[in-house]
């Protein structure tokens, strides 16, 4: 059984950080749920496994060194932050596979508001065709990202997960490369003229995670 635990306001880094720690081991140790955790945090940056230090251009905000995968992320108002708790020993221990079921879940929760999520070899994360913009210096049509994704494993526990954008904002990315792929653009489904609320995509993950990982 899966617990959905969704949080009002904004929750600190450090303090999810914790909670995280604490049920990925009970989880472990068979004495808790699996569990989707939904926050929002306060503006920050978070540094993966393989960030590079060039790729902080700006510390505008605080930055958290984090075991996840990847590099470095903004989070912040107005981003779904869907921390993913989830037994791998039951569920396969395939962390490729892992990762492609939370990028189709990304996917098929944006399509219920219209909005064709794609994934891209190289470039983890989902994103969406921007043809309204000026196309790539090499010609390619324009792309942004959407959702970000990073986990970690412990005795094949996952913790860590997915940022969505609603409606944060955007030039708080500024002051990174965010995940260390420079080029391409970040927008939200509120930046793509879609008024939806944090709610609303609360409603459509829990609707459309069964498919994926039921």
């Amino acid at each position: 059984m899966v617990e959905w635990i969704i949080s009002s306001g904004q929750t600190g880094y450090e303090e999810a950080v914790a909670f995280m720690e604490a049920r990925v081991a009970a989880i472990h140790a068979g004495t808790a749920d699996e569990a989707i955790w939904l926050v929002e945090h306060p503006p920050l940056y978070t540094a993966g496994t393989s960030a590079k230090p060039a790729d902080l251009l700006q510390a505008r905000f605080p930055v958290f060194e984090t075991g996840r995968g990847g590099q470095y992320t903004y989070h912040g108002p107005g981003q779904r932050i869907v921390y993913v708790m989830l037994d791998l020993n039951r569920r396969g221990r395939d962390v490729r596979r892992f990762v492609a079921r939370l990028e189709a879940w990304v996917i098929a929760a944006l399509a219920e508001f219209g909005v064709t999520g794609e994934v891209r070899d190289g470039r983890v994360g989902v994103w969406v065709s921007r043809p309204e913009k000026p196309p790539l210096p090499d010609g390619a049509p324009s792309e942004d990202k959407i959702a970000a994704i990073g986990v970690k494993l412990r005795r094949w526990v996952s913790f860590h997960g997915i940022a969505i954008n609603v409606e944060p904002d955007l030039s708080h990315y500024d002051g990174i490369v965010p995940c260390g792929i420079s080029g391409y653009g970040i927008t939200s489904l509120v930046d793509l003229g879609l008024p939806v609320t944090m709610a609303d995509l609360d409603t459509t993950l829990q609707r459309t995670f069964p498919a994926e990982f039921d």
